[in-house]
């Protein structure tokens, strides 16, 4: 019997092996070849540019193309079972015990918070959730964290929502469809943005450490290679500019900010937006970019005037207007026109190693303060062993220039560089939520549209 089962066991680990074969695709080579990277079908925003440009960095790397792949996340876990994907890069919580996952190195850690609308007091214990109409994406890093609780809290319950991302089911707690969700604190940081009627409450389990999963039998080679990718990124600041970049601007605005300028998206910005289109195409510069910069600077209004004689939609000064050619700078098109030509030509003329988008957001705080004094503060943090080139780095420095300890050894002199710190981190907020606002146009979502906007105008009047 034992000679038997020893001659049965191989075969029938053998045709197991080969009926689980069966059920799964053949991945190309991610060496020289294709990378296939899962992503979330349903994460929008910052979030999934995050993602996708990190793998996209790694993808180069390694000398490879890349394709994304979408799918629902409660069901990413599955795409990498099958061999759908060589990874998934969906900010994916790295503690979750998934038996058929491994996971790469952690490249952020956000806590996850309760999210109420302002109607409902906020809980302060989790077993006071049980009594609240709470829903979260099936499959997210939410989910993970109540299932985290479980244990010790037994009677906790909440509604899986397949097909859908944290800032919809934000919106259904705006318009009270919902009590609660769960998001983490750079989502809810851009959230509030546009729902002015939302709180966070307690951090719900312990933060997520985000990471990139694999199939427990994925290449080696290929974890390794993510291994030294996340440790030289990290090494050489590259992880923290990518962080700054997507989530450095969030929570800046104060939420009436926010309401004025949605409720002046619908209200002035069409006035104007095909002078904005115009300059784009005149500027190679996004329109909505444009368009932000003007509201920073005159809220839309093109008969603005401060105490410095700076005027219009762009505000512009005598001296930059003499020199676009500006004869009226409260016609709103030359205004537009100018100010968009204007931002293009001190871009340009950045030293070439800076890079997008960092090269732009220097160009505004010069559009500010002047090419002179972004001159001073990008010497000045090289002078602090920091990098001139990265707007994350300038902008921790910028603000110096109003101390006689630093500009009195600078070659311009003082400037208000806090200002043209505000001034870039708000364009950046503004643009955030026209690119989302137009989005949401795009997909013909008036009813979304209208829950969106209407607390807003609420706290408006």
């Amino acid at each position: 019997m034992s000679r038997l089962r020893k001659l049965i066991t191989p075969l029938l680990i053998g045709a197991m092996l080969a009926l689980l074969g069966g059920c799964s695709e053949e991945l190309p080579s991610w060496q020289n070849g294709k990378l296939l990277v899962v992503i979330s079908e349903s994460d929008q925003g910052a979030e999934a540019e995050f993602e996708k440009e990190m793998a996209t960095l790694f993808a180069g790397r390694l000398q490879s193309e890349i394709e994304f792949i979408a799918s629902p996340p409660d069901r990413i876990d599955r795409a990498l079972r099958k061999h759908r994907a060589h990874l998934a890069a969906a900010s994916l919580r790295s503690q979750v015990n998934v038996a058929s996952l491994r996971f790469g190195p952690s490249y952020q850690t956000v806590n996850e918070q309760l999210i109420c609308n302002r109607e409902y007091r906020l809980p302060r214990r989790i077993d006071a959730l049980t009594s609240l109409r709470l829903a979260v994406p099936a499959g997210s890093a939410q989910e993970s964290a109540l299932r985290e609780l479980l244990p010790k809290h037994p009677q906790l319950k909440w509604e899986s929502r397949k097909e859908t991302n944290n800032q919809s089911l934000i919106s259904e707690v705006s318009d009270g469809s919902l009590d609660c969700t769960i998001a983490n604190e750079n989502s809810y940081a851009s959230a509030r943005n546009y729902y002015t009627n939302i709180s966070a409450g307690m951090t719900i389990g312990s933060p997520s450490k985000l990471a990139w999963a694999f199939s427990m039998d994925a290449d080696p080679k290929l974890i390794k290679a993510a291994e030294t990718f996340f440790a030289s990124i990290k090494r050489d600041g590259t992880l923290n500019r990518l962080i700054e970049r997507y989530y450095g601007h969030n929570g800046r605005l104060q939420q009436v900010d926010a309401a004025a300028f949605i409720s002046s998206v619908s209200t002035a910005l069409p006035d104007y937006r095909d002078l904005f289109e115009e300059a784009a195409t005149l500027s190679g510069i996004d329109w909505r970019l444009l368009a932000a910069l003007a509201y920073q600077e005159s809220q839309w209004n093109p008969l603005a005037t401060s105490f410095t004689n700076v005027r219009g939609m762009m505000m512009l000064t005598e001296e930059t207007a003499d020199r676009m050619n500006v004869s009226n700078r409260l016609d709103p098109r030359e205004s537009i026109i100018a100010g968009a030509k204007y931002l293009a030509l001190i871009r340009d003329q950045l030293p070439g190693k800076i890079r997008e988008p960092d090269r732009t957001w220097l160009a505004l705080a010069a559009y500010n303060q002047g090419s002179g004094h972004l001159e001073d503060a990008r010497v000045l943090t090289q002078r602090m062993g920091m990098d001139p080139n990265s707007w994350a780095d300038v902008k921790k420095w910028m603000p110096m220039l109003n101390q006689p300890g630093y500009y009195e050894t600078l070659k311009y002199g003082y400037a208000r560089g806090g200002e043209a710190v505000i001034l870039v981190e708000n364009i950046r907020n503004y643009h955030d939520m026209l690119k989302r606002l137009e989005s949401d146009h795009a997909q013909e979502s008036a009813s979304f549209s209208y829950k969106l906007v209407e607390p807003l105008k609420k706290l408006l009047r």
